[in-house]
């Protein structure tokens, strides 16, 4: 059975860090690429980054050059490191596995295992 459990989220001030955790269980995520997206009250879902099996990357323009994420296979889990978080970082985020031909983080939103959140909340 595909899982896929975050943690890591919290309550930070602006400026602060994160550092999200995605530990994947009942497959292989060494080949899937995985990801991360969020949702805000009132908000659609946004892609935020993806990794694929290659090691290859992509972020939104809004989170890239303050989040970096990484995957370490042997542990088969999912990391985010969110530095520089302003309020409108505040969202619950998700991650999320699937098949992919090439790292897009705007289709993190529409793949097939996710998790169930971690809350991610920032405070001005």
């Amino acid at each position: 059975q595909v899982q896929l459990v975050e943690s890591g989220g919290g309550s930070v001030q602006a400026g602060g860090s994160l550092r999200l955790s995605c530990a994947a269980s009942g497959f292989a995520s060494t080949g899937y690429c995985m990801g991360w997206f969020r949702q805000a009250p009132g908000k659609e879902r946004e892609g935020v980054a993806v990794i694929d099996i290659y090691w290859r990357t992509s972020y939104a323009n809004s989170v890239k050059g303050r989040f970096t994420i990484s995957k370490d296979n042997a542990k088969n889990t999912l990391y985010l490191q969110m530095n520089g978080l302003q309020p409108e970082d505040a969202a619950m985020y998700y991650c999320a596995a699937d098949g992919c031909g090439y790292p897009d983080y705007g289709a993190t939103i529409q793949f097939l295992y996710r998790g169930q959140g971690t809350q991610v909340t920032v405070s001005s």
